[in-house]
């Protein structure tokens, strides 16, 4: 179990690292916080997975951190002007 667990976590960070690629190659704002969005949930994900396969639940906390600044992230991107509008 805990091999299938890390390959999990490896699948996920290369999707992490492909969302990377997208965030410097975005076409528009949109595309550029949608893929932060993704590597957050991403980043959530593998942490969760490593707290299990490395029996440490402190990770869980440092998710939950994650979590709540993707929130904010979401936030100030509805937030600010002139970004995600379409004038």
């Amino acid at each position: 179990m805990t091999a299938l667990l890390t390959v999990a976590a490896v699948i996920l960070l290369k999707l992490f690292a492909l969302g990377l690629i997208r965030i410097y190659q975005g076409p528009s704002e949109s595309d550029r916080i949608l893929a932060v969005q993704l590597s957050g949930t991403t980043t959530v994900g593998i942490l969760v997975l490593l707290s299990h396969v490395l029996a440490m639940p402190a990770l869980i906390y440092v998710a939950l951190l994650f979590v709540l600044f993707a929130a904010l992230i979401g936030v100030a991107f509805v937030r600010h002007p002139g970004i995600g509008s379409s004038s």
